[in-house]
């Protein structure tokens, strides 16, 4: 049923996947190893045809300099922290508040409730994009950061409550109890006995939405346009020009896009595996 270790397979195999790994993962990085090439290119490179070869000069300092000095790179990078630090806030503490009342609580309707939240995640975001879009002009919200900042705390909720209320419901259950026995009011024991323990679940979810939301670009070009609201993601396209597009700066404003997730992932990698595999195994 599950696969072999590959230690414990034959020499031959053993030495067929280690010359296979390195050329899998060369291919898997390919497309990254090309925008940081093309980031370092020149415009004429893209003219002449010369997308592979190896850059006629060296332009690394003046195709950041562009992007950080000579455009509206740095406010689009800030209205991502924005947008993104206030989503993470609001939804982890959203999740954890119904993941509480789901996971703690036993009352008529508790499943029907838990299987709201579960059946938005399986609409497609695609076909909400007009009526989202209509209500976003309607409540004055288009085109603003709060705007974006609530619509993503609406969509990552439910996600966010299916992880929460099932870590919860995984706590040893006599904790609640004994503290109930005690006379502790219903939020105390929510902020001094589960929170404490759902510490690991906050951090790995953390992790998670801020890669989910930085990423986005989806929701970024419905509802948001200039540079006033709009997050680096979408603030890439500013480098198309009406008639061409400057494919060396666009390259060198993704590579700075995906700096921060990337710190991210490697600052809290340990919490991010966790996430990935958080109640897979009791």
């Amino acid at each position: 049923m599950f696969p072999t270790p590959i230690e414990k397979t034959s020499r031959t195999w053993q030495l067929t996947y280690q010359g296979l790994l390195p050329i899998v993962l060369l291919i898997w990085l390919l497309p990254l190893i090309a925008v940081a090439t093309f980031s370092i290119k020149p415009s004429a490179d893209f003219t002449n045809g010369n997308y592979w070869g190896l850059p006629t000069s060296f332009e690394l300092f003046t195709n950041y300099g562009k992007v950080f000095f000579e455009s509206d790179m740095p406010r689009y990078m800030i209205n991502s922290v924005l947008i993104t630090v206030p989503t993470v806030i609001g939804a982890v503490a959203l999740s954890s508040m119904t993941g509480f009342a789901l996971g703690v609580y036993r009352f008529k309707g508790n499943l029907a409730i838990f299987f709201l939240f579960i059946a938005g995640n399986f609409v497609p975001f695609q076909i909400l994009m007009v009526p989202v879009r209509d209500i976003s002009v309607n409540l004055g919200l288009y085109d603003t950061k709060v705007g974006l900042v609530l619509f993503h705390i609406a969509f990552q909720t439910g996600f966010c409550t299916l992880f929460m209320r099932n870590f919860i419901k995984a706590l040893p259950y006599e904790l609640i109890e004994a503290a109930r026995v005690e006379g502790i009011a219903e939020w105390r024991i929510f902020w001094f006995v589960v929170l404490p323990l759902m510490k690991p679940a906050l951090a790995a979810l953390s992790v998670l939405i801020f890669t989910f939301i930085w990423n986005d670009y989806f929701w970024a070009v419905v509802l948001t346009q200039g540079p006033d609201a709009q997050p680096v993601t979408a603030g890439i396209t500013s480098f198309n020009s009406q008639y061409r597009a400057a494919y060396h700066l666009m390259s060198a404003g993704s590579i700075v896009a995906a700096l921060p997730p990337v710190a991210m992932f490697f600052l809290m990698q340990k919490h991010f595996i966790a996430g990935l595999t958080l109640g897979a195994v009791k």
